[in-house]
């Protein structure tokens, strides 16, 4: 018996000290050792290469319950084909025997997908206070504005439906809409962003609300120009001119051939909207505002008409 178990013991001492067993050899690792990292960190990993591309710089890290939460992704399954494998993409369960072919086009689906429930995420509580941060620190850029005074600049979309609109920049200052410098940033869907976020974002930190004057007054007037929008010495004698001789104002206002009036009358505007609906204190200043543009172009026709 003591031979029997000396010989086991040899035996045993050849097999590990040969070289078919090396620690440090990833094939020969068990699944045990294989399985050491954290579940967490392997379900990231599409959302971090995602997010660490280049163009995707204004979106944030969605978290993975939220991602899980069937609940959260009702409907979208109407908007992605390939749903399913698209969503076991995002999280990193997708099968590695699938075909190269369907791999290229879930890709696409995968970022269509992540796109659509990163809109809904950034209007929640969580979702909002990650965005909070990316706009302290600019990440989005500055309005070029210059009586704005560089205020930080929020991404929205001007649809909900993908594949209509790209994304745009809003100035919470001036209420203006601009385009990303970028052209990596300026091909990025509105729609992964949605009509709701810069404004619930002020609802709900309404110590973000930029002021209308304030500061931006004091940069204007510390650079030469006024605050009421036209600056410096130019400014003032369009005024002028414009009390003192109001048709050749209108005249030479419109251009050749393009009357004053109807070029202020296809001027669009933006309208903050959250849900579908507006804004009550912004919607009231614009209602104020356009009646008072309608009594200005409506004068400005009359202009026209006296003018030979």
């Amino acid at each position: 018996m003591r031979q029997a178990t000396h010989q086991t013991t040899a035996t045993l001492f050849q097999y590990f000290s040969s070289s078919t067993f090396h620690p440090s050899d990833p094939s020969s690792r068990t699944m045990e050792d294989a399985s050491t990292g954290s579940d967490s960190d392997y379900s990231r990993s599409w959302i971090s290469w995602f997010l660490s591309s280049k163009g995707n710089e204004y979106f944030c890290e969605v978290d993975e319950d939220f991602i899980l939460d069937r609940f959260n992704l009702t409907g979208l399954n109407n908007e992605v084909a390939n749903y399913p494998q698209a969503l076991d993409l995002i999280t990193d369960s997708l099968d590695d025997d699938i075909q190269d072919e369907l791999r290229g086009s879930l890709d696409v689906q995968a970022r269509l997908l992540y796109g659509l429930i990163h809109a809904r995420w950034i209007v929640t509580a969580r979702g909002l206070s990650k965005m909070l941060d990316k706009y302290k620190r600019a990440d989005f850029g500055r309005c070029p504005r210059v009586l704005c005074a560089s205020q930080p600049l929020l991404p929205v979309g001007l649809t909900d439906i993908p594949y209509e609109k790209s994304v745009k920049l809003y100035c919470g200052r001036c209420e203006d809409l601009y385009s990303p410098k970028s052209s990596r940033h300026g091909s990025i869907d509105g729609a992964y962003f949605g009509t709701t976020f810069p404004h619930l974002l002020y609802l709900v930190y309404p110590t973000l609300i930029p002021s209308k004057d304030g500061d931006a007054a004091s940069f204007g007037a510390a650079n030469g120009t006024a605050g009421t929008g036209t600056g410096g010495k130019e400014g003032g004698d369009r005024r002028r001119k414009l009390r003192e001789e109001p048709e050749s104002v209108a005249a030479e206002g419109g251009g050749e051939g393009i009357s004053t009036a109807s070029a202020a009358l296809k001027a669009e505007r933006y309208r903050p909207r959250i849900y579908g609906f507006q804004v009550n204190e912004i919607a009231k200043l614009q209602r104020w505002q356009e009646a008072v543009r309608d009594r200005q172009i409506a004068r400005l026709e009359a202009l026209e008409e006296k003018t030979p």
